[in-house]
């Protein structure tokens, strides 16, 4: 298979491991900067151009678009599915991840735990907002925000109130979600492949930071998770359309809640923590699906390489 990565740097751990997998089982593998990509949007001949050439011939494009490039990432990654390549993870489920509320709002949907979550625009509605979330200690993100950055946590009335009335100010995007203490500033990334959750690590944030991200100074070590907490994290990648992603839940009173769900997860702490293979998994994953699309005798356009999965 000839595969394209799209990733800014090369030499990140992640996209080095996923070219050193493919390569290792036979795959031409191109990184593409997907900034540097541009696009022939035509009806009948859509191309991609990168550097002056023309981009031909590839089978499947795995996607590590940063959340800075969502938008032009994305319209890259469509144009590749025009093209009937066929993508690790979607367009349409790359959004639908990145949009913290949506996602927020699909899950719920789905029955699937969260946290409990407020969103409003007015000042005026702050009180009852905070009210509806139980109160303070509670959780204040941005809804751009990424590893950790842009999350507060408000531990009394008065600091949430004013910290939601300075973002409000700035015509900041926020939802504010109940603090589930019984964590003690611990979470559980799972990663899914497929239908399965391939490996899992907890994240402990370290002392006096209740942000357990790795890019945040938190630890990371292999966890034994249960089947509801298995169970969950393939529906939450179901409902998000995701073939391969993180999802992050956090171990409360009343069982598994979704704090995220990850289209681009990082590689380097889910290897180290498991032992696993995680780059190889994925490539074979792609390899299987590929596989699959190429002998089926339904060519019908639900079951072409590029089909769109989840809904909202």
């Amino acid at each position: 298979m000839k595969i394209a990565i799209l990733s800014r740097n090369p030499k990140l751990y992640s996209t080095s491991r996923l070219v050193k997998a493919a390569e290792a089982r036979g795959h031409k593998v191109r990184v593409l900067d997907v900034l540097r990509c541009y696009m022939n949007i035509t009806s009948h001949n859509p191309s991609i151009h990168y550097r002056g050439e023309d981009l031909t011939g590839f089978d499947a494009v795995i996607p590590r678009i940063g959340a800075s490039v969502t938008f032009y990432g994305t319209a890259v990654l469509r144009q590749f599915e025009m093209m009937n390549v066929f993508p690790l993870n979607e367009s349409v489920a790359i959004s639908r991840s990145r949009d913290k509320l949506r996602s927020t709002q699909l899950l719920a949907r789905k029955g699937i735990g969260l946290p409990v979550t407020g969103f409003a625009n007015n000042p005026d509605d702050i009180e009852d907002l905070i009210a509806q979330v139980g109160g303070a200690p509670l959780v204040i993100k941005l809804l751009e925000g990424t590893q950790g950055i842009g999350v507060v946590l408000a531990e009394t009335h008065n600091a949430a109130e004013s910290v939601i009335q300075a973002f409000m100010g700035l015509k900041a995007n926020i939802m504010v979600q109940e603090f589930i203490k019984e964590a003690c500033g611990s979470d559980i990334r799972c990663f899914v492949v497929g239908d399965k959750v391939v490996a899992a690590m907890k994240r402990q944030a370290t002392a006096g930071e209740f942000r357990s991200n790795l890019h945040r100074g938190g630890s990371a070590a292999l966890v034994r998770l249960t089947p509801e907490e298995r169970s969950t994290a393939v529906r939450a990648a179901k409902i998000m359309g995701l073939n391969v992603c993180g999802v992050d839940m956090l171990r409360s009173n009343h069982g598994p809640v979704i704090m995220e769900v990850n289209s681009s997860p990082g590689l380097q702490g889910i290897e180290a923590a498991s032992g696993k293979d995680i780059a190889d998994l994925i490539i074979q994953f792609i390899e299987k699906r590929f596989e699959t699309l190429e002998t089926s005798k339904d060519k019908s356009p639900a079951n072409t390489r590029t089909r769109t999965r989840g809904k909202g």
